[in-house]
């Protein structure tokens, strides 16, 4: 008898146990909303940023565009050539101050030749441009330029003038080994020496770009 109520009593417990519970409500609106906020934020972001990129672009109006590269047949023999990246140019000494002017703050591929016209800049997707040999100030090792910080030494850094301004010019090549050799070659041009000039900067260490 005492089995027989325990069954009974346990009877209505046991099917409300068994009784599928209802799934939480997903509160839609309140996602949706979230969602479109931050597009309209990232948005926001991204014309702010161009709308900073075109002022600068103004206020560098007075800047020449660079020189275009001389045909295949005035080329004349390559000294060197590399390929790598461009990450943009700068005032010469004011590595924070970014030249956007003329697609020279546009970061591409590059390939750079150095032939007695100057270095030959040429950029899938963007401007190409020639350094002409008669504004080469120089060139160094850097680790840094215009926002890329990289290693010691893992940035060939070209000087030149634009006009009026003197600009800093960023490149990595694919082989960062190869940086002293080109420091050394536009260094004996700007100082007008033929041979071949010997640098005193160490080789960079290798580095991949992300």
């Amino acid at each position: 008898m005492a089995q027989s109520l325990a069954v009974l009593a346990q009877g209505p417990a046991a099917d409300l146990a068994r009784e599928p519970r209802s799934q939480e409500v997903t509160d839609w609106a309140a996602r949706i909303g979230w969602v479109v906020g931050l597009l309209i934020f990232v948005a926001l972001l991204y014309w702010l940023m161009r709308q900073g990129w075109k002022w600068r672009g103004t206020l560098q109006g007075d800047l020449p565009e660079p020189p275009p590269l001389p045909s295949p047949e005035e080329t004349g023999e390559a000294r060197l050539h590399a390929a790598g990246r461009y990450h943009g140019s700068t005032s010469a000494g004011q590595w924070l101050d970014r030249i956007v002017a003329h697609g020279l703050g546009t970061r591409s591929r590059a390939e750079i030749t150095l032939t007695g016209h100057g270095v030959h800049v040429v950029r899938p997707g963007a401007r190409d441009f020639l350094i002409p040999a008669g504004q080469l100030r120089g060139a160094r090792l850097d680790k840094g330029i215009a926002g890329k910080v990289l290693t010691e030494g893992g940035l060939l850094v070209i000087t030149w003038r634009l006009g009026d301004r003197t600009l800093d010019s960023g490149f990595r090549l694919d082989r960062a080994a190869e940086h002293p050799s080109w420091v050394a070659r536009i260094e004996a041009m700007t100082s007008g020496d033929s041979g071949v000039a010997v640098s005193n900067h160490p080789a960079a260490t290798p580095e991949r770009d992300t």
